[in-house]
């Protein structure tokens, strides 16, 4: 199976498009006149979490949106529709992440080529944070084709994991209600209605490193796709001892640091209103325990066994569910139509997937397999796929899978000469040498050597 790599080095459209163009004939397999055509970017957040003036290394760039749109809109042909989707995180400010975007330019793409155009924000909630506390709610009309909830249970990766005594963690402080939608051989999920009934589903990840999951890339660009996220779980309470990942080991901060963090959420769940004055507890906190970017917690590890779960479920739902949320056989033939495109022309290393630092790989990475084109992402970013949770697994999968390939069978097809190979055999000494998330560094690197 072949993953493209091709080289763009600065964000310019006939630079972009020259690129893409290239592999017009897959695009012309995959897309047929009259489809709804999903566009998926990583619409994470706004700008850089600590630095507001930043975010090309964040989020996909809107000039790779327009080259992408182009050519679907010239293979439709007048006919079909395009959605342009995302559910950034629940605090990203949608019209400050508007107005990077410039959405009104894709909408009128669509008028002139005879196609509605429409940009949609999933969520059915948008959060105010301030010291990283929720201090206002609103709530957001989502996807007007509505939610669909899905519930894999026996086909979900969650079968087989125990939360321990301390549960599941999701996206907000009510605890309780991430662990309901995964309990009793159940697993519910909330995602947009729209997607699934699209006939193609386009994928335009950001190449950057993750906390939890290492990288993100194809397959933790889905997260996305949710409309409710507190039914997605994140970590596990406590340590391996306990049957967690929040923290690697046991000791006198990860006691102090759990009781804290678990007293903290039960009491927000219920009197949401006092966030603003509990401010000055958690920058303590913070204080005491230490800084995020230097510090592993909440799962922010290699030995995260959470969210890779999470992760490959919402894959199995984007590959087979209907609009109903019922799946689809599990055949090749009942995959929903998919291709992956990832903006790697500024890339994300570091503290990602919201802080990362900036990296300039000059790459667009183009296939129809999300994890052939995140195995080839990871040994081109320097990182070990087998160390990778949410990789590994998808390729050791009994049901719903959507990939029939090995790491093996992968084959790089690229101008680049060093990448122009079996994925296997390009050097660790070829490729980027990403720096991992702190709690990643010195276990999800590819040895180089040295001659």
């Amino acid at each position: 199976m072949n993953v493209y790599v091709g080289k763009c080095s600065f964000y310019e459209q006939n630079a972009i498009e020259k690129v893409l163009i290239s592999w017009l004939p897959i695009f012309s397999n995959i897309i047929s006149p009259g489809n709804v055509v999903i566009l998926k970017p990583n619409w994470i957040s706004e700008s850089h979490k600590y630095n507001k003036y930043e975010w090309e290394q964040v989020v996909t760039h809107p000039f790779v949106i327009e080259a992408v749109l182009r050519i679907v809109l010239k293979i439709l042909d007048g006919t079909g529709r395009v959605i342009i989707t995302d559910g950034p995180m629940t605090s990203t400010s949608w019209h400050k992440l508007m107005k990077i975007m410039n959405p009104s330019r894709w909408v009128n793409m669509g008028k002139e080529a005879n196609v509605d155009v429409t940009v949609l924000d999933l969520r059915d909630d948008e959060w105010t944070v301030q010291g990283d506390l929720i201090v206002a709610r609103r709530k957001l009309s989502g996807d007007p084709r509505g939610s669909t909830v899905c519930n894999l249970g026996l086909c979900s990766e969650f079968i087989g994991k125990d939360p321990g005594k301390l549960g599941f963690f999701g996206a907000d402080y009510n605890q309780n209600e991430t662990n309901k939608a995964h309990s009793d051989g159940d697993h519910y999920y909330k995602v947009s209605r729209s997607v699934l009934e699209a006939d193609v589903f386009i994928n335009l990840p950001k190449l950057k490193t993750h906390k939890k999951a290492g990288i993100t890339c194809s397959l933790k660009n889905l997260v996305g796709i949710n409309t409710y996220k507190n039914w997605l779980p994140h970590h596990t309470g406590g340590t391996p001892a306990e049957g967690g990942d929040q923290f690697p080991e046991k000791n006198v901060r990860s006691i102090a640091e759990g009781s804290f963090t678990r007293i903290l959420y039960d009491f927000l769940a219920t009197k949401p209103q006092a966030a603003k004055i509990l401010i000055p507890i958690k920058k303590l906190g913070k204080f005491v325990f230490g800084d995020t970017r230097k510090t592993v917690r909440s799962g922010s590890w290699y030995g995260n066994d959470t969210l890779w779960r999470m992760v490959l479920d919402l894959n199995k739902i984007l590959f087979y569910a209907n609009g109903d949320g019922s799946l689809r056989g599990d055949e090749p033939l009942n995959r929903k139509r998919y291709i992956s495109i990832v903006d790697a022309v500024v890339s994300g290393e570091g503290n990602g997937p919201d802080a990362p630092d900036r990296k300039d790989t000059g790459l667009i990475i183009f296939g129809t397999d999300p994890l052939e084109v995140d195995a080839v992402c990871a040994r081109i970013m320097g990182f070990d796929w087998g160390k990778i949770p949410v990789i590994k697994n998808a390729f050791l999968l009994k049901n719903f899978k959507w990939s029939d390939s090995s790491y093996e069978d992968i084959n790089v097809i690229s101008p680049i000469e060093k990448f122009n190979m079996p994925l296997s055999r390009i050097s660790s000494n070829d490729t980027f040498a990403f720096k991992p998330s702190v709690g990643w560094k010195g276990f999800i690197e590819l040895r180089t050597v040295r001659s």
